[in-house]
């Protein structure tokens, strides 16, 4: 398909944007890592009636993901297709108020294997503890680097990680394959002060919240489920700093609460997709700021058009999609260090 031409179906007729969103989701993000998520996201987009009814959501609620996940919490399984459209029909209406109510909040604890090299380099190169502060937070469990265990592998040898005094198997050990000169650390960062933002932060000890946790996660992805889990139990012994808001409203006052002690870091991982051209800009005019007047330090980990965007702006202008491939960009204060699996899994330094 040629730049510019739109998406075609089975049929050849060319497909509403909603379609190809899911036929997108379907043919190129789903698979390999569902083939139920593939087969589902694909027979959505062959279903006219089905296309309709999701079109009558806000456009930032018709994300297959967002969708799909609203099902799988309310209990639709593992199943060919037309089983899955049988569910849909019988709880239609549980399914529309779930996604109208809830949002994409993914807090996938294995970014943290992305992030770690870099928080270390930041933590010696200051010679102090960090504070970190997380926009777009979902529930604050990528706020404990310092509070799991990774596995980083290189081919022929590996890299192990544990935080100090833990026992283990109470804390989850997030693995990474890794390429490239990726600075790895001889010890995990030491974090003085955690905190985040989001606009709906969900709160480890309510037990909706984890469960839409776990339903956000791919169906046979149960690696990720248990990971999850026990990421769960670390914070929950600790629940972070998280307050509720617009991150472009909220930042400059959490920055203010940071001990003024410790190396300060703003990350996020997918959220930039969520903010449209003009809020991206006032992110990274506040991100400039802040490098001058606080030294803080910058990490974004994000894809190129993670959710598409009403105004076709792009999320990562910084490298074309070929390049990407379905993976995330890491950059440092502004400059790509990095390209990552979306779920933590690789690790390919520039």
């Amino acid at each position: 398909m040629s730049a510019g031409e739109p998406a075609r179906g089975e049929s050849g007729t060319a497909e509403s944007g909603t379609a190809a969103w899911y036929r997108h989701f379907g043919t190129i993000d789903a698979p390999g890592n569902s083939e139920c998520y593939a087969e589902w996201s694909v027979g959505i987009a062959d279903d006219p009636e089905l296309l309709r009814r999701i079109d009558e959501w806000p456009h930032n609620k018709r994300q297959p993901l967002l969708m799909l996940a609203a099902a799988r919490f309310l209990g639709a399984r593992i199943s060919p297709y037309r089983d899955f459209r049988a569910f849909l029909d019988s709880h239609w209406a549980d399914v529309s108020r779930t996604v109208r109510s809830r949002a994409t909040q993914t807090n996938e604890t294995g970014r943290c294997a992305t992030l770690l090299p870099s928080l270390a380099q930041i933590a010696a190169a200051g010679g102090r503890p960090l504070a970190l502060i997380e926009v777009g937070a979902s529930a604050g469990l990528n706020l404990f680097p310092d509070r799991y265990g990774y596995e980083y592998d290189a081919g022929a040898r590996a890299t192990r990680l544990a935080p100090a005094g833990s026992v283990p198997g109470s804390y989850p050990v997030l693995g990474c394959a890794v390429t490239g000169p990726v600075p790895l650390p001889a010890e995990l960062p030491r974090v003085m002060w955690r905190a985040g933002i989001d606009l709906n932060p969900l709160d480890v000890r309510n037990p909706d919240d984890v469960a839409w946790l776990e339903a956000l996660i791919w169906p046979e992805q149960d690696f990720r489920r248990e990971r999850l889990r026990r990421a769960v139990a670390v914070a929950q012994a600790e629940p972070p700093l998280l307050v509720a808001g617009d991150l472009n409203d909220r930042l400059l006052s959490l920055v203010a609460q940071a001990p003024p002690g410790a190396t300060l870091v703003v990350f996020h991982s997918a959220v930039m997709a969520y903010l449209d051209a003009e809020a991206r800009d006032r992110f990274r005019a506040t991100m400039a700021r802040l490098a001058v007047e606080r030294g803080c330090h910058w990490l974004s980990n994000e894809g190129h058009m993670v959710v598409l965007q009403a105004d076709g702006s792009s999320v990562v202008p910084e490298m074309d999609d070929e390049r990407l491939r379905g993976r995330f960009l890491l950059l440092h204060n502004g400059n790509p260090v990095a390209i990552t699996g979306p779920h933590g899994q690789s690790l390919e330094w520039l």
